[in-house]
């Protein structure tokens, strides 16, 4: 395999990682977002100054970048998940380039604007693969288990689900958290991908690309979420011979999928549990159907 197409493979790892933790939170818990850019800077720059300043191990700096992504995601909850609707959206946005001037600014620390260059080139095709594969498992347990059912009882119908005894509120906050946590390890897989970051990497219109990633695949689905990462960041690389119109395709790609299937791709569906299973469903009924007229 040459070193392009393997750049692209992990390219796409580091997206699907950042698009499983918005699409738990958007998708699952239906909350819409526009500053899990803001945790991935967070991660990133962790993972960033531990290799480079503390020659920290990249494993433990990966994690550890996640895991403090994750606690201000959950700090950040805490106030600001009381609101509900189109307000935390607002909000969201605020924090994400809160998050992001903080780091810009902060010359001392994180070299500001100029960006923080050095980074070791860590996060191989392996690294990054295996990151997905464990965390997509996880989110996979995560989303089928008693959470799982939670978040979504959260999306359907908010007052209900509180009505019915859930701490909705705790809920959505832990949610948060576990989305902060995979976006906070997919900024970190990102610098040590790039070589080099810069706080322009995580601004709002990377934040607008993963909710994008998410409602193009299907809010409320795993494998729409992953197909829609693929699509989409198959679409910018090949175009990429023709960047002024790089853009313009990819708007157009989603406009395409907004119009003629608004629920996204996938809807609320799994490949493995639905798709999968209706194959198999519907060979049953022809065999059956096939052995009636013999």
């Amino acid at each position: 395999m040459d070193g392009y197409t393997s750049g692209i493979i992990t390219l796409l790892a580091i997206n699907c990682i950042a698009a499983l933790g918005v699409s738990l939170f958007t998708g699952f818990t239906g909350v819409f977002t526009l500053g899990h850019a803001g945790y991935m800077a967070i991660g990133a720059y962790t993972a960033a100054i531990l290799t480079v300043q503390y020659e920290v191990n990249f494993i433990v700096a990966i994690i550890a970048g996640g895991i403090l992504a994750m606690i201000f995601a959950y700090l950040i909850g805490l106030p600001t998940l009381k609101l509900v609707g189109d307000y935390y959206t607002i909000a969201s946005l605020g924090l994400g380039e809160a998050i992001r001037l903080i780091i810009e600014n902060w010359e001392s620390f994180t070299r500001g604007s100029r960006g923080y260059p050095g980074i070791d080139n860590y996060t191989s095709m392996p690294v990054a693969v295996s990151f997905l594969l464990v965390m997509g498992i996880g989110m996979f347990f995560l989303v089928n288990s008693n959470y799982g059912r939670a978040f979504k009882a959260c999306r359907d119908d908010y007052v209900a689900a509180s009505l019915l005894g859930f701490n909705t509120a705790r809920f959505r906050v832990f949610s948060l958290a576990i989305s902060g946590f995979y976006c906070g390890v997919s900024g970190a897989l990102l610098g040590g991908f790039m070589s080099f970051i810069q706080p322009v990497m995580f601004d709002m219109a990377k934040s607008t690309e993963l909710v994008s990633i998410v409602v193009f695949g299907g809010l409320g689905s795993m494998s729409g979420c992953l197909i829609g990462t693929t699509i989409l960041t198959l679409v910018t690389e090949l175009f990429r011979p023709i960047s002024q119109y790089r853009m313009l395709v990819y708007g157009l790609v989603l406009v395409l999928v907004m119009v003629l299937r608004p629920e996204g791709i996938m809807g609320t569906s799994e490949l493995t549990k639905d798709y999968i299973k209706n194959i198999f469903t519907r060979r049953k009924k022809i065999t059956a159907a096939d052995g009636g007229a013999r």
